[in-house]
């Protein structure tokens, strides 16, 4: 059965995507979307020249929504630079440029007849992520934001460092907003064979910081956006894993935003991923300050949805 997958937007994270996507031979059909023509046109004939030298082949195309009736993954990729400078330790800076290209392109996805499960990487990643499922009326659980999965790794590569491990040796989440709200659920992070607090407390590993771990995934975005104006490779892989997870129905857990009903809110948290977007939503037993946490972040996204939500007004 050929696979095909959209991307809209072909700014950094788009076209690095769809880099990643073409040279592992994810998908057999791609189509680009982006509103830049000459950019868009220059980014696939870039491919097209790739095609050659590939072991995989992919129909890269330039296309409209009406091409994505069929697609089993619609990627939202779209970004503002301008806006994120702003102010760029909030990924809320985005939002007014976000909402808009929201309420230009998901009425024409909806009226493509897209089906597909809708991957939201857009910033603030989990509002923009409600407001696609609002304006395209897909089912919930079709509509996933990357959320904390980046959050995630982030977190793995800092405590991997630490530790001196590789950061797949790690597992264990960040929760919450993919944003300043964010925070590590340490009595889910594994390392070693044992609870990471388990390690911490056998005196083994003295300069073991959690707080200065949780900081340093916390600000890992910010750190290569100051030092390069922008974010991707990071990002994308992030969106590849999850597509992959989906192309395959894998039914694997990734902690995605997806809607959290006790919070009445979409936030990263743990889900099974397949075919159809989130199969089932965990259920972690959080300590009482986790929990607290988590409630407090998404006490932030709903309030700064609102406040957002006026001044677009």
């Amino acid at each position: 059965m050929t696979r095909k997958i959209g991307i809209l937007a072909s700014g950094h994270v788009g076209s690095t995507i769809a880099h990643q996507l073409i040279i592992e031979g994810t998908t057999d059909s791609l189509v680009m979307i982006d509103p830049n023509v000459k950019k868009l046109a220059a980014d696939v004939l870039d491919f097209q020249d790739a095609q050659a030298n590939l072991d995989h082949h992919t129909t890269v195309f330039a296309g409209h929504y009406a091409d994505l009736a069929d697609a089993d993954i619609v990627v939202s990729a779209f970004g503002n630079i301008a806006e994120a400078w702003k102010t760029p330790t909030d990924r809320f800076a985005e939002f007014s440029y976000s909402k808009q290209y929201v309420e230009a392109s998901a009425p024409q996805l909806k009226a493509s007849g897209f089906h597909g499960v809708l991957i939201v990487i857009s910033n603030p990643c989990d509002v923009i992520t409600s407001l696609f499922q609002k304006m395209t009326a897909l089912p919930r659980n079709q509509v996933i934001g990357t959320g904390t999965l980046l959050d995630s790794a982030r977190m793995k590569r800092a405590t991997a460092a630490a530790l001196d491990i590789d950061p797949r040796s790690v597992d264990g989440y960040s929760l919450g907003e993919h944003g300043n709200s964010q925070f590590v659920a340490w009595s889910t992070v594994r390392v070693l064979g044992e609870p990471i607090k388990k390690l911490l407390a056998s005196g083994q590993y003295p300069d073991l910081d959690l707080d200065q771990i949780d900081h340093d995934a916390k600000m890992g975005g910010h750190t290569v956006f100051f030092g390069k104006q922008y974010t991707n490779y990071g990002i994308s892989a992030a969106a590849v894993r999850l597509i992959k997870a989906v192309l395959n129905d894998a039914h694997a857990e990734l902690p995605v935003s997806n809607y959290y009903e006790p919070s009445d809110t979409y936030l990263g948290y743990p889900a099974i991923i397949g075919k159809q977007g989130i199969v089932k939503q965990l259920k972690l037993e959080l300590t009482v300050q986790e929990q607290a946490q988590l409630k407090k972040s998404a006490d932030f996204i709903k309030s700064k949805t609102a406040e957002a939500l006026k001044n677009a007004e």
